[in-house]
């Protein structure tokens, strides 16, 4: 395993450093193309040193660390000496000016190439400090989310053992029932977290979309869903034609799972779920909608992220914020987007898929 993180390290050096001289070469290449059809149009070379000077920033926006900047930089000043200021084709610094026009230019150049890379280094570092914020609210959710059932599953298991003698079968069949039900919500949420790692780690977890036909993914998750909730009704809706779009199935169930249980847990009144699948211009549109009692307004704008603190809000929803926080993450992993609605006899959330070649 540590081989095969390494090996993926050294794959993504490469591809870094091939971006970087590739970049490189397509400044200074295109650059002084541009330098040499102008010397047709114009017999002033005043505007040599500054074409170079922007292509030494574009090479430092678009690279990353100070090297490539730096050589264009220094590459540019000798490059408009030899070939775009006469005498031609001669390194030839003792004209009057031309030392000081170099220097400034090589300047310019460097100080280009360091401020560009200080800037990318600084949005670096905001990024990071964002992943940070979010990996410190899904933590402290998780860590509130898991207390209530671990301490019923222990205090229900607890009352099982010590009270034997003195109770009798339904009551101990109803705190195993809740134990179970709560150990089955444990395995949901573990399975959702798993979901957020694999899509936040490195290349070797990153999705690998297939074109897939959507009827499947949604039977398969509408099937799940009916073992484990009898009691409601799903339905699934598909186009006539076969409708393949390119999507990591796995991760898609996930979703369709994610807000199927939503609608039973916090639809309250929910005892119908329909899900359907069409097209909407270069996106296949899924949509999950129940009867239920719908999403209250004030919940409306934050409902895919993590709750800003705990409380009686979370206590209400346990879960609900982790679990429609994946479904963001995985859909827009995928490219697509996804949005709630209230539908006048319930809730209807709805996610697009990008159609085309998989990936």
């Amino acid at each position: 395993m540590k081989n095969l993180f390494k090996k993926i390290n050294i794959k993504g050096r490469i591809r870094l450093y091939t971006k970087g001289w590739l970049m490189w070469f397509l400044g200074i290449g295109i650059t002084s193309a541009i330098c040499q059809l102008m010397r047709g149009w114009t017999t002033s070379d005043v505007h040599v040193p500054m074409i170079f000077v922007l292509a030494v920033l574009i090479i430092s926006l678009s690279t990353d660390g100070y090297f490539y900047g730096i050589l264009a930089a220094v590459f540019s000043v000798f490059a408009v000496n030899y070939a775009f200021t006469a005498p031609y084709f001669k390194l030839d610094f003792s004209p009057y000016g031309y030392p000081l026009t170099f220097i400034t230019m090589l300047a310019v150049g460097l100080a280009s190439s360091t401020l560009a890379s200080a800037v990318k280094y600084q949005e670096k570092l905001r990024i990071e400090a964002e992943k940070e914020k979010v990996r410190s609210n899904l933590l402290r959710a998780i860590s509130h989310d898991l207390r209530t059932p671990l301490t019923s599953i222990s205090g229900s298991i607890g009352a099982v053992l010590d009270e034997e003698d003195i109770m009798d079968s339904a009551q101990r069949d109803e705190l195993l029932l809740g134990a179970k039900q709560d150990a089955e919500w444990l395995c949901r949420m573990v399975e959702n977290l798993l979901s957020i790692t694999r899509i936040s780690g490195d290349e070797l977890q990153a999705i690998r979309k297939q074109d897939e036909a959507i009827e499947e993914v949604l039977g398969a998750a509408a099937a799940k869903f009916r073992q484990k909730h009898p009691e409601v009704t799903a339905s699934v809706r598909v186009p006539d034609e076969p409708l393949f779009v390119p999507m990591d199935a796995m991760l898609i169930e996930q979703v369709l799972t994610n807000l199927m249980d939503n609608a039973v847990a916090h639809g309250e009144t929910t005892t119908r779920i329909s899900v359907s699948a069409d097209t909407d211009g270069a996106f296949a549109r899924i949509t999950v909608e129940d009867n239920g009692v719908g999403i209250a307004p004030d919940i409306m704008k934050d409902l895919f992220n993590l709750p800003a603190k705990s409380g009686e809000r979370e206590d209400k929803s346990r879960g609900m914020g982790i679990g429609l926080l994946v479904c963001r993450t995985i859909v827009e992993a995928h490219g697509g987007r996804i949005y709630a609605e209230n539908s006048g006899s319930g809730a209807r959330f709805v996610f697009l898929l990008q159609m085309g070649d998989s990936k």
